[in-house]
């Protein structure tokens, strides 16, 4: 019971309690359903941020794209930002790389509705289905043809 209070009240002192004991192989000892739970978040948050990451690298493509009268070394200082943050994520889980093409389209959303507010131009005059493939946005040379 103590444990699970642990987990409740010092989230931090939890974890270092359950390392503990699982480097003393303590495994009668461990809190394991919180164990699950937290082990799950953890590949959860693993997509998320590939997901969030794939939508912002999108967003500043489309903004490249379509505002190219307003391009920026900032705009491109994100797009190689956001390139080389996810090639460390599939680098760190390479596994990600399957959830990448699933993704693509989520993220795309995502990237479209960025560029929309950012650019204030209509949802009209971007394309409605991604004209980048996953290789072309994670290529370090592409960069989008104005429109």
């Amino acid at each position: 019971m103590y444990t699970y209070n642990l987990y409740k009240k010092d989230f931090y002192a939890w974890t270092q309690e359950q390392v503990s004991k699982l480097t003393t192989q303590q495994w009668d000892q461990l809190d394991t359903l919180n164990l699950i739970e937290e082990i799950e978040t953890l590949g959860r948050k693993e997509r998320q941020e590939l997901r969030n990451r794939l939508g912002i690298l999108l967003g500043h493509l489309l903004k490249w794209q379509f505002q190219s009268e307003k391009r920026s070394n900032s705009c491109l200082g994100t797009i190689r930002e956001q390139r080389i943050q996810i090639k460390l994520l599939l680098s760190d889980s390479p596994s990600l790389k399957f959830y990448l093409e699933e993704v693509f389209l989520t993220a795309y959303e995502l990237g479209l509705a960025f560029a929309i507010r950012e650019t204030e131009l209509g949802e009209q005059v971007f394309p409605e289905i991604c004209v980048y493939t996953a290789q072309q946005a994670l290529n370090p040379e592409f960069l989008p043809e104005s429109k």
